[in-house]
């Protein structure tokens, strides 16, 4: 049955990517680069800091709930999650159900507390809820995170197009700083937002035309299904406690919770794009619209991820030498069986390159917020003018922009694009969530327990992180494979040759079950630490930060909750616990707020919803009604 299909492969797919591909592939960039014209040009302009960075606040819907999809749903998920399926198996698939508690969790318990403040930075609720001290540290640290990150989404992407185009890696990399900082330095947040909906329906188009395309070619999904199943790549039941398992139901569901929380309930970039909303309500829609399109790219990926290896069950690419990276292997299946026909190339890598414009614009943007607000207006010029805080903000922009590029040449030392990207969230965005959930959660904690347990989190993560980085590139550290064949390729023959000479060589790749370990002095094996899956890592660096924060804070004098603003801490009686009688609701306020008193402000210092209106006591006698106070513009 698979021998027909194996001959009809091609394996020298490069020379397919011809005039239409290249039309349709520069016609996604010039549509980018027209919207920031637009923008740029009618309109408000994007003559303030409102404008440019939170879009007038008055974003509807649909380009939120897109916008929200595109940011992080870049080129490491178009070509790292097929990848990964075809690799290891479908395990991560179930990383769709961690969704169903992030968004909620995003909905009801952190982005109440951003919307009531109408902050620009997500970081400003950390000098509110603590001090200056522990805001600088979370926005320096979210500065690091996403500057890392972008290197390595547009790496994937450059090389998606090298393999099927010829063209130079970089070449490729500065065609896409080129036109995302242009259309995100001209247009703003509206330019980042209809760009970002353009491109994300671009990704779906491109991604479900190869999908399906494949699918067909194999005999449909239960042809598919089957050719997985002889291999034990369809698995969903790994019931694992070990962390130091890669992926098993408890790391994918519940370590990816804490991956994921970190990215929708505070992390910049996702809180931004949510505060341009006009309304919570129409915030909270855009969530859930997100959740669905989140659960269909993955899935769309993870389905393509078997595609793949159905169509090259007897022939692994890898291990025959044909691709140098996994993350070729997408690109290469869409050349094999689609290259003859013009433009779908093209359309493939304009939906990769989608991916990686959004992901970076969306990084900009934020990074620009970030530093304007924590950094240039507190320490550089509180009384600065609108337009000059605004063109300030594009030459940050622009400045990050360069950044990023350098930094690329530092991804292309990474191997798996994906669990690189996801380590980097887990590395520095674990405990960046920890901090905001401990002042959002724990009203007893002060600010000598978040900077002690921020930066306490912060080198026990990079410690793990360096050391199992450090220990892969030894060999200590191997991830098996699921099996892999070559009996179908052309020059199986030789193969067979090689791989007698070489017997230990390619069952450690294909066939072996556990971690491989060179032979050595015993005393250099590393820590088993360094074993621990990447998927807990978020969930290790926030739990870090609430244990340490609470432990200091009870040695340094907690914080009084009755005196802090309830604006600032999550009501847990009437959202985790609403199903509770009201006695041990009103127990679990902890009398939050119950004798604050609000700082009395100038009116032009005054912002929206200094306090939560979700953070109420149940007892109406008790509502808590000061500083509920909107900016009038």
């Amino acid at each position: 049955m698979e021998g027909s299909n194996t001959s009809t492969i091609n394996y020298n797919a490069e020379q397919f990517f011809g005039w239409a591909d290249y039309l349709v592939f520069v016609g996604m960039l010039v549509i980018s680069a027209i919207i920031g014209i637009y923008y740029a040009c009618f309109g408000a302009k994007q003559n303030t800091t409102s404008e440019f960075l939170m879009a007038g606040r008055n974003m509807g819907t649909f380009p939120v709930a897109m916008s929200l999809i595109a940011s992080f749903m870049s080129a490491i998920t178009l070509l790292g999650t097929p990848a990964e399926v075809y690799q290891y198996g479908t395990m991560y698939w179930l990383i769709v159900l961690a969704f169903f508690l992030v968004m909620p969790a995003t909905n009801y318990l952190y982005m109440p507390i951003f919307y009531e403040l109408h902050v620009t930075s997500a970081y400003e609720y950390l000098e509110l809820r603590f001090s200056k001290l522990v805001r600088c540290l979370g926005s320096a640290t979210f500065t690091v995170q996403m500057t890392l990150y972008m290197a390595v989404v547009v790496y994937a992407p450059a090389l998606a197009l090298s393999q099927v185009t010829g063209i130079h890696v970089y070449v490729s990399v500065t065609a896409i700083f080129v036109v995302c900082v242009f259309y995100t330095v001209v247009g703003g947040m509206k330019a980042v937002m209809w760009t970002d909906t353009v491109q994300v329906i671009i990704m779906f188009i491109s991604m479900a035309v190869v999908v399906f395309k494949g699918d067909i070619d194999k005999g449909g999904s239960a042809a598919v299904w089957a050719i997985n199943q002889e291999t034990d790549r369809v698995e969903f039941g790994d019931f694992d406690t070990s962390p130091a398992k890669r992926h098993s139901v408890w790391s994918l569901i519940i370590g990816g919770y804490f991956t994921w929380v970190t990215i929708y309930g505070v992390n910049q970039s996702q809180v931004q794009r949510y505060l341009t909303a006009t309304t919570m309500k129409q915030a909270r829609n855009a969530v859930w619209i997100n959740l669905v399109g989140l659960v269909a790219l993955i899935s769309l990926c993870c389905y393509g991820g078997m595609v793949i290896f159905a169509r090259y069950s007897e022939c692994d690419l890898l291990t025959a030498g044909f691709i140098a990276k996994p993350d070729q292997l997408f690109p290469r299946f869409v050349m094999d069986t689609l290259g003859n026909v013009p433009g779908v190339p093209g359309l493939f890598v304009a939906g990769i390159f989608s991916g990686a414009l959004s992901t970076v614009s969306s990084g900009l943007n934020s990074l620009a917020a970030i530093c304007l607000e924590d950094f240039v207006r507190p320490f550089c010029g509180r009384e600065m003018d609108d337009a000059r805080a605004t063109s300030i903000s594009k030459f940050i922009a622009l400045g990050f922009g360069a950044l990023c590029f350098g930094l690329v040449f530092v991804a292309a030392q990474l191997g798996n694009v994906l669990e690189a990207a996801l380590s980097i969230f887990g590395i520095l965005g674990g405990p960046l969530l920890g901090v905001f959930t401990l002042g959002m959660f724990f009203p007893w904690a002060n600010s000598i327990g978040a900077a002690a347990g921020l930066l306490s989190s912060l080198f026990l993560m990079l410690w793990i992180g360096v050391g199992t980085q450090v220990a892969k590139a030894q060999g200590f550290i191997k991830v098996p494979r699921k099996p892999v064949s070559f009996e179908g390729c052309p020059f199986n023959s030789t193969m067979a040759n090689f791989t007698s000479s070489t017997t230990t060589e390619f069952p450690t790749i294909g066939f072996d079950t556990t971690t491989s370990m060179p032979l050595g002095n015993e005393m250099d094996k590393p820590l088993d630490l360094y074993n621990l899956s990447y998927m807990w890592y978020s969930a290790c660096g926030c739990m870090t930060v609430i244990v340490v924060g609470l432990i200091v804070s009870a040695f340094t004098g907690p914080q009084n909750p009755r005196k802090l603003n309830p604006g600032l801490v999550c009501n847990t009686g009437n959202t985790i616990y609403w199903f509770l009688p009201k006695k041990a609701k009103e127990f679990l306020r902890f009398h939050v707020g119950d004798e604050y008193v609000p700082e009395i402000k100038p009116k032009s210092d005054i912002k929206l919803g200094e306090i939560n209106v979700a953070f109420s006591s149940s007892n109406p006698d008790d509502l808590q009604t000061i500083s509920n106070v909107r900016m009038q513009t």
